[in-house]
């Protein structure tokens, strides 16, 4: 079975589950997947239920849903078609980066592989997407930098943006306007009054990150 002959509604599943624990190794749940998607717990486990019955899961009642090595051979193509297409619309359609999540989840349905394989060649066979999340290659393989959260950060230390969550486009377009982007220089300087927050110098601006922006951000040293 390829990708193509799945449901649209399969490859989201896949794809969600399979990005869920890309940056954490907590497996989602069904409620937690529920919440990602905008649907109800009970649409959720009838199409859990349906793609067990396909091989593409592994899930028990109550418990974290997991996939099989088909499914993640799944997973991860939608994760690449979705990346390259948001790199290909801010890069050349100069899209900005607070628009491209949203176009890119109904263009991913509708292009072919060849398609994708010419953005990706005429890209130049970019390694991140603009958000700073990894573009796994044409066969599969995943390479998630060597990034930890900002809120894991040691104070007094240059960093460099690995990546900003586009989980939350308030927060996505509120952290691009500080001039926090992939490949931006950071560095902590101590603990906010807002629980959870930052006080930081971005290039060479101080910015104050709120508790969410801090969890929107990784970063690396320098």
């Amino acid at each position: 079975m390829s990708v193509s002959q799945l449901t649209n509604a399969a490859q989201d599943y896949l794809k969600a589950i399979w990005s869920a624990t890309e940056w954490s190794p907590t497996p989602i749940t069904v409620t937690q997947l529920a919440e990602r998607m905008g649907v109800r717990a009970a649409t959720v486990s009838d199409g859990i239920r349906r793609l067990v019955d396909k091989g593409l899961l592994e899930h028990e009642p109550y418990g974290s849903i997991e996939l099989t090595e088909e499914g993640r051979v799944h997973a991860v193509s939608m994760v690449r078609r979705h990346r390259l297409l948001e790199t290909f619309l801010v890069e050349l359609l100069d899209y900005d980066w607070t628009e491209v999540h949203d176009e890119a989840e109904v263009l991913e349905h509708a292009v072919s592989d060849a398609f994708v394989e010419r953005i990706d060649a005429r890209l130049g066979h970019p390694l991140r997407d603009p958000h700073g999340d990894p573009i796994p290659t044409a066969d599969g393989r995943p390479h998630r930098p060597n990034a930890i959260p900002l809120a894991d950060a040691p104070a007094d230390t240059e960093l460099a943006v690995e990546r900003v969550s586009d989980a939350d486009h308030a927060v996505l377009a509120s952290v691009g306007r500080l001039g926090i982007r992939p490949g931006a220089g950071l560095t902590v300087q101590y603990r906010a009054a807002d629980a959870g927050g930052l006080a930081c110098v971005a290039g060479t601006a101080p910015v104050e990150l709120s508790a969410a922006q801090v969890a929107a951000v990784w970063v690396a040293a320098v």
